[in-house]
Parts: C-alpha cells; sequence; structure tokens
C-alpha cells in the first residue's frame, strides 16, 4: 500500500539557504571592491549591520519561542543585513548600522511573522526611516579619496535647483567611466555598476530572479530621463547618469527583485518594475531626495497585494477567470 503525499511533487531544488548564497555571491564583487575604495569605516559598518541583524533575528525569535538556530541558517538576516549597509554611508557611525539593522528585522520582518510574510523590503525599511530620522548622517558623504561631498545626483539637484545649467557643471561631474566603475562618492551600493550588473546578470542565469522587474524598471526610469534630457538638456540629467550613478542597478537586480515583496506573475512584475521606474525618476527630479529608490521599492511593496489580485497567473487546470476548463466541449481549446 503506497503512502499518499501531499502536493507539491516536484520542486525546483532550490531552498532558502541556497537562494540567500546566490544572492550574497552575486553582490560579493561589488562589496569587496566597496570595501576596499572606503577601508576600515566600510568594513566596520558593514560587519555591524550583519551582527546586529543575526542578533536582533534571534532575540525575536526567542521572544516568539521559535528555533532560533533554524531560522537563523536560512541566511535570510546577514542578506538583510548586507543589503542595509551596501545602502548606508560607509562612513556613518556605528550606532545608525545597528539601530537600522533592529528596524530592518523587527519593524520590517517580524513584526510581519517573519520571512515570507514581510510586506516589505526590511532593509529599504530602515534606510528610509534612518534617513527621515538622522538626515545629516545620512547624507554625509565621503569620495574614493577621503573628501567630503555630495554624490553625483545630489550635486546636480543641489546646482540645479540654484539655477546652474548641466553643461556648466560638466568639470566638475564624474565621467561616464568613473561612475561605471565606481571612482566616486556614495555607498556601496552606488559604486561600480559594472560589478553590480555581473551580479544582476549571474543572478538571472542561476534563475533566482526574472528578467521582468529589472527590465521594466531599468526600461522605464531611462525611457522618461532620455525624453526629458532631449526637451532641455541643461536641466535634465542624461539617461547614462540615472543608470549609473544612485542605487540604480543594486535596486532593479538586488531590491526590487525581492521574492516575497514583489508580485507573483509575469505581467504584474511588469507593472511593479514600471512603477518603480517611474517613482525613481520622480523623486530624483521632483521630490526632496536626490535618490529615490528606497522609497520607490517601498512605495510599490505597498501596492503588491492589490497587484497580484487582479494579475493573477493562471491556475493548472483553469483560466484566467479561475474557471474550471472544460477540455470535452472544446471550449476551452
Amino acid at each position: 500500500m503506497s503512502l499518499l503525499i501531499s502536493s507539491p511533487h516536484t520542486h525546483s531544488g532550490k531552498s532558502v539557504h541556497t537562494t540567500m548564497l546566490l544572492v550574497m555571491l552575486a553582490l560579493a564583487p561589488a562589496t569587496i571592491f566597496g570595501l576596499y575604495l572606503f577601508g576600515l569605516p566600510a568594513i566596520s559598518l558593514f560587519l555591524i549591520t550583519i551582527l546586529g541583524c543575526v542578533l536582533a533575528e534571534a532575540i525575536a525569535l526567542k521572544i516568539m519561542g521559535k528555533p532560533v538556530g533554524k531560522y537563523l541558517s536560512d541566511g535570510s538576516a546577514i542578506l538583510t543585513g548586507w543589503l542595509l549597509a551596501m545602502s548606508l554611508p560607509p562612513t556613518a557611525p556605528w550606532w545608525i548600522g545597528l539601530l537600522g539593522a533592529f528596524l530592518a528585522i523587527i519593524i520590517g520582518k517580524q513584526v510581519f511573522g517573519g520571512i515570507g510574510q514581510n510586506l516589505f523590503n526590511p532593509a529599504m525599511v530602515a534606510r528610509v526611516a534612518l534617513l527621515i530620522s538622522f538626515p545629516l548622517e545620512m547624507t554625509t558623504w565621503v569620495t574614493v579619496d577621503g573628501v567630503s561631498g555630495a554624490t553625483p545626483l545630489g550635486h546636480i539637484r543641489t546646482e540645479t535647483g540654484q539655477g546652474h545649467t548641466l553643461s556648466s557643471l560638466a568639470e566638475h561631474l564624474p565621467s561616464v567611466s568613473d561612475m561605471g566603475l565606481g571612482m566616486m562618492g556614495g555607498s556601496m551600493g552606488e559604486t561600480s555598476a559594472v560589478l553590480l550588473l555581473l551580479g544582476g546578470l549571474f543572478l538571472l542565469w542561476k534563475r533566482i530572479i526574472t528578467w521582468h522587474i529589472p527590465v521594466s524598471l531599468l526600461g522605464t526610469l531611462l525611457l522618461l530621463a532620455g525624453i526629458m534630457h532631449a526637451v532641455n538638456p541643461d536641466v535634465y540629467p542624461g539617461v547614462e547618469v540615472h543608470l549609473l550613478a544612485g542605487a540604480t542597478l543594486l535596486g532593479a537586480f538586488f531590491i526590487a527583485t525581492d521574492l516575497v515583496t514583489s508580485p507573483v506573475s509575469a505581467t504584474g512584475q511588469l507593472i511593479f518594475g514600471a512603477g518603480c521606474g517611474l517613482l525613481v525618476y520622480v523623486i530624483r527630479t521632483w521630490a526632496g531626495y536626490p535618490e529615490g529608490m528606497a522609497f520607490a521599492v517601498l512605495l510599490m511593496n505597498a501596492l503588491t497585494p492589490l497587484i497580484d489580485h487582479y494579475f493573477r497567473p493562471r491556475i493548472y487546470g483553469r483560466d484566467r477567470k479561475g474557471e474550471p476548463l472544460n477540455y470535452a466541449s472544446g471550449e476551452n481549446k
């Protein structure tokens, strides 16, 4: 007599632990390069955010009576701390990293029930909360040569807001090669667009993510940038600035594609990515902050349940309205 086992009877072979390891592997080249550029302060902050997230996760699991070792071993807390560190100023005070870690895990994740149940990306919850609460510490940037200065997007926003044209700022802005290779100020997630792109392509190759969100996000952002630059090139930066500066590639491949907080269907993911791209451009261009990736992702995270409601994938044996297929009558062929 055979034993009946509930579905699913087959799976892809990917576990949460494996997925987290592959994402961290994809992030490793850009992270190592960023740690090399910014030195000991960045290394210290990186370790503090990761250890802080692990500690916060352990405390929350202990309070809820869940097995600490089992849940910590999946690596999700480590990845949250890693992404948070990539989004912070490399020379931020140690307490910024520790506070951000607890905000990410406790408020962004465990309040909703833990892994797989959070509505918002935990690392971005922490970044936005820190940015609003501690604007000075979160907007103090150091260039790779140790000199304090604004990021390229921040410099452009400040100068154009004072009436200067982009053509007059050209000699004071980093070149395309500098932005691509990371030889400028910003967070570790804003350095080396080339390495972040290679990491994103690795995730696509390993099928950890699909192309829908990155392509729609980048396509929408760059389309808007191209149109507005063509309308007034002295006020609106071109596509190369929006692509290579800021957290564009980190957000497109590593943050917006979070499996828990993004839509399930391919159509839903295209809408989600396009919404992120639109919001990033609007915030960068007209809102109060020069970088809008975290805000854009959180706003679209809030819309994910609505997107999933209207753009559900077809269930096997049913049409897209959820009605059973009737193959015998030939009506659904």
